[in-house]
């Protein structure tokens, strides 16, 4: 079975992580899950509370569901995966620190192996430096990130530029999931 790493850390965006890891184990991908260490992960709802008589202008964040990795991301072969799947939420904004992510990120993107990036997941591309001169899109707030590195953001629900494949939010899950499988299916192993 083709694996597809998911590179997470705590606060994780519970949408942006459930729905792929699912639909790409419903489409044959075995989906390993990596993170800093091989641990439980916690998973948070990130969202703008509706009907609040004082207005947010940042989304809230509430705990969700653990989520399991099953390496840590030093002891990824990046050989051993057909593609990458990267969720947003806050967990992207501290371990795109780590070095062996990007080392791991870079070399499944030197292999021209699909990637799919949501939210925040930008700032890992980023910080692998991997989104040089690349058409990708992020939720707003990240789009600083994306242009630091290098892309250009454009406000779009689902961009393909190369191998990469990038949505806003978790609300573009299915076109990008779409995407991603398409990309995933024409690639050849």
């Amino acid at each position: 079975m083709p694996k597809v790493l998911m590179p997470l850390g705590d606060a994780t965006e519970a949408l942006d992580t459930f729905y792929p890891f699912f639909r790409l184990q419903e489409e044959g991908f075995e989906v390993v899950v990596s993170g800093p260490e091989a641990r439980l992960y916690h998973t948070v709802l990130h969202e703008i509370p509706p009907d609040s008589s004082i207005p947010w202008d940042i989304t809230q964040e509430r705990p969700a569901y653990f989520i399991k990795a099953d390496i840590a991301f030093r002891d990824v072969d990046p050989d051993e995966y057909v593609g990458m799947f990267i969720s947003g939420g806050r967990a992207p904004e501290y371990i795109r620190y780590d070095q062996d992510l990007c080392r791991v990120t870079r070399a499944i993107h030197e292999a021209n192996k699909p990637i799919a990036s949501v939210c925040h997941g930008i700032e890992i591309l980023t910080a692998a430096d991997i989104i040089q001169d690349r058409t990708v899109t992020t939720v707003a707030k990240c789009a600083m990130d994306a242009e630091q590195g290098g892309g250009k953001y454009v406000d779009q629900e689902v961009v393909i530029d190369g191998n990469i494949v990038s949505a806003r939010t978790w609300h573009d899950n299915a076109p990008l999931m779409r995407a991603f499988l398409k990309m995933l299916k024409e690639a050849s192993f």
